[in-house]
């Protein structure tokens, strides 16, 4: 068997989303299971080099994860011929330049979202890649979730009918930082808009692809923000201003006529099954979505709901809800997708999420807080 070693420029990864998610269970599994395997004859094997400013990190993560190779210079990594692949995850606001870079050095190219923070930026991008004839992708990684594909798996077999109603409500509490014993979960540049930060443009673009692949096309967003936390404490202890929108209350209307409600928000406190909580209803049947679980009721058992508010409901409506059990394997949502990726660079497989897609997202967050400031509908241009 050919094992064909395919070298990966992992650029930012010492930030929390870029070590956990990317490097540790993304490329560190798939060597541990032996590559990609394609057939009898074949395995791909990610050869991956980290880079970014910090050496000490750096150095750290490659002996934590027995990675040979880092480097704080970014553009001897992408000189090298052996490096097929540049991936970034970076700083928003650092991507471009280092696009940039790696077109210019023939590479493919593999992005965190969002690609940019506005849609000139990230469109940019995308025709930069495509017209160099580059292999590009963004990472879109809540489509292989285990709750969102048994979604997907019931809505092809037409368990639902016509979906008619869509509402989402993800979020949780971050804690500001001021308690020693509730350090924040998350860091301070999310929310400064002058650091790339805020709500709309971290989590609309996830919500581009989600509907868009699971509902129809985003066609108008109606969106009001909010920063209800106004100080918050950062990592060196010192409280500041937030200037980013921590909160989004959001309808997104699609080219099939249905209205889709979000609301998003680090101000809230949990009680739900998950984090992200998506109910779809249809003629036929409805779902709860969460990030691994789904929970679905038919037409058929649908109880009868009467309005009664003097007495406790006599029906325990969780009773007619039954969990979609597992039906395979459900590996690591970013893993999968940089198998596809890695299966799409070397043997040019059918790839569907490119830059230009990740171009959508921040259009839709970028709508979105326009929509906010101008306190109307905006219509989506096609990009």
């Amino acid at each position: 068997m050919e094992v064909r070693k395919i070298g990966v420029i992992m650029n930012g990864v010492t930030g929390r989303m870029g070590t956990n998610q990317h490097l540790e269970r993304s490329i560190v599994a798939i060597i541990a299971q032996g590559g990609v395997k394609i057939n009898d004859d074949l395995t791909l094997m990610p050869d991956p080099i980290l880079t970014g400013r910090n050496e000490n990190k750096l150095k750290a993560l490659a002996e934590k994860y027995g990675i040979e190779k880092y480097s704080t210079d970014v553009q001897a990594a992408l000189d090298d011929s052996y490096n097929k692949i540049f991936f970034d995850s970076s700083g928003t606001q650092q991507r471009k330049r280092f696009v940039e870079m790696a077109v210019k050095a023939g590479k493919a190219v593999y992005c965190e979202k969002p690609t940019a923070i506005t849609t000139d930026e990230a469109l940019y991008l995308a025709e930069l890649c495509e017209n160099a004839g580059l292999k590009n992708g963004v990472v879109q990684d809540k489509l292989w979730l285990p709750g969102l594909r048994k979604f997907s798996m019931l809505k092809e077999q037409g368990f639902f009918g016509d979906i008619i109603s869509v509402k989402g409500d993800f979020g949780y509490w971050v804690f500001e930082g001021d308690v020693a014993d509730q350090p924040t979960q998350r860091p301070s540049w999310n929310y400064r808009a002058e650091d790339g930060g805020g709500m709309v443009i971290d989590m609309h673009c996830h919500w581009r692809y989600v509907i868009d692949n699971l509902f129809g096309n985003v066609k108008s967003v109606s969106c009001r923000t909010a920063t209800i936390i106004d100080e918050r404490v950062d990592e060196k202890g010192d409280t500041y201003k937030c200037t980013a929108d921590d909160t989004a209350y959001a309808t997104f209307q699609l080219d099939n006529g249905l209205h889709v409600n979000f609301v998003s928000s680090w101000n809230t406190r949990v009680r739900r099954d998950d984090l992200l909580s998506i109910q779809v209803d249809g003629t036929k049947g409805s779902a709860v979505i969460g990030l691994r679980k789904c929970y679905v009721q038919s037409h058929s058992i649908t109880p009868k709901a009467v309005w009664n508010p003097d007495i406790d409901s006599p029906i325990n409506y969780y009773d007619a809800w039954h969990e979609v059990p597992d039906a395979t394997i459900y590996d690591n949502a970013f893993k999968i997708q940089w198998e596809m990726f890695l299966r799409h660079v070397e043997l040019d497989e059918a790839w569907e999420f490119g830059l230009r897609e990740g171009a959508k997202g921040v259009q839709l967050a970028e709508d979105s807080l326009k929509s906010h400031d101008e306190k109307r509908w905006v219509e989506l241009q096609r990009l």
